[in-house]
């Protein structure tokens, strides 16, 4: 059996932000909301906080594929979500 290395779409390789919040809620709504409308999302920094001593003073963000930006906004403004 010969393996082989599946590369994803390039457009999946190019993540924009979407969202910078230091409300942990907020990311987590905004994730769901993405989620329903089948719109995936990473959470980056969110461990951040170790560094930082837990204060929450440093902001986490969402990522989504470049591809998905503008409906990813316009979901989350529909949503009172947005900046």
């Amino acid at each position: 059996m010969r393996w082989t290395a599946v590369q994803p779409p390039a457009s999946v390789l190019r993540m924009k932000e979407l969202l910078r919040t230091t409300d942990p809620l907020r990311l987590m709504r905004a994730q769901d909301i993405l989620r329903v409308d089948g719109i995936e999302s990473y959470a980056l920094d969110q461990h951040m906080s170790v560094l930082e001593g837990s204060l929450g003073i440093l902001p986490r963000r969402l990522m989504v594929a470049d591809r998905d930006l503008f409906m990813a906004r316009a979901i989350l403004r529909e949503h009172g979500l947005d900046d």
